[in-house]
């Protein structure tokens, strides 16, 4: 691991000025990401600027009716809030899903949102990987596959984003806030969130340097069938070959997100628009780009299958 320096800041402000006036500041609240990407000396932060003293771990109703999620809450506590639970079940079956239970009792909701790939290829530095030295090639691409993505994918990356909460947060029309170190606040529709992998996969998201998370918003709930379908190749502590979240109303509209298939939680209106019209319709929107890779084509039928099974069980 390289040295570096470290402090602890009180505000969000004082956090977000301090990772402008050092490069290579990374900002650290759970950990159980950076430290792991820090010890392999993908991720070299020269400068760690702790978070969790900002007081940005409760949940709060809104005057609008939705909930508003601290960045610092924990994925054991949003998990098993009340009011997510029988409101956003979608969110918190997703947040069960993930991980072991140690460590969603040290991840946060900020963190969850920013985790980085699980590709073999990105944490293997022998290896040539766009994302964590852009220009040196995916070897990916002519390498092992099984758990890449097949859709939304470009020439120059073709991993997947490992989170299943932004599944969840990305069915619920969630909107990630931000502060930047000029003290402005903006917030970002989890749609808008996250970039496409094009020539630069090494951006993932629209955040600038030194913008800090500090809330995820929550709408007013959808109601409905909320269900979050996970298929990995073992029952717990694995990520999602396919994953599947869905809302579905009586009438039988609703909206469907995946993970596991994409550089991004992966919906599409179109998608959403069709579900009257049968998981087939769907599938076809949704995969319509799909360009999959001969070691990963199953996941096009594994998903067609989920989805199916999803849709089944929440019209029953």
């Amino acid at each position: 691991m390289k040295a570096f320096t470290y402090e602890r800041v009180k505000t969000p402000a004082e956090a977000a000025a301090s990772a402008r006036k050092t490069a290579g500041a990374k900002f650290i609240a759970g950990g159980t990401n950076l430290l792991d990407l820090m010890k392999l000396e993908i991720e070299k932060p020269t400068h760690l600027i702790d978070v969790n003293a900002l007081g940005l771990d409760s949940i709060d109703a809104t005057a609008e009716g939705g909930l508003r999620i601290g960045a610092l809450v924990r994925n054991t506590d949003l998990a098993a809030d009340a009011r997510v639970r029988r409101d956003y079940a979608v969110l918190s079956r997703a947040l069960l899903a993930g991980a072991s239970g140690q460590l969603r009792n040290q991840a946060t909701t900020a963190g969850n949102l920013l985790q980085r790939t699980r590709c073999p290829y990105f944490y293997d530095t022998n290896q040539p990987c766009n994302k964590r030295l852009p220009g040196s090639g995916c070897a990916a691409l002519e390498g092992f596959s099984r758990q890449l993505a097949v859709v939304g994918a470009s020439e120059a990356c073709i991993a997947t984003h490992p989170s299943d909460m932004a599944v969840a947060m990305l069915l619920l029309d969630a909107v990630v806030e931000t502060v930047n170190p000029d003290g402005n606040e903006r917030k970002i529709p989890v749609a808008d969130f996250y970039r496409a992998p094009g020539t630069t996969p090494h951006l993932e998201t629209i955040l600038q340097p030194g913008e800090l998370i500090t809330a995820v918003t929550l709408p007013p709930p959808a109601g409905g069938t909320h269900i979050y379908r996970k298929v990995r190749d073992r029952a717990s502590y694995a990520f999602a070959l396919v994953s599947v979240a869905a809302i579905v109303q009586p009438d039988g509209t609703g909206r469907v997100a995946f993970g596991g298939v994409a550089h991004k939680p992966w919906r599409l209106e179109e998608a959403d628009a069709a579900l009257p019209y049968g998981a087939q319709a769907v599938y076809d929107k949704l995969f319509a780009s799909a360009q999959p890779t001969p070691e990963n084509a199953f996941k096009l039928l594994l998903a067609k299958r989920t989805l199916a099974s999803v849709l089944t069980e929440a019209r029953a």
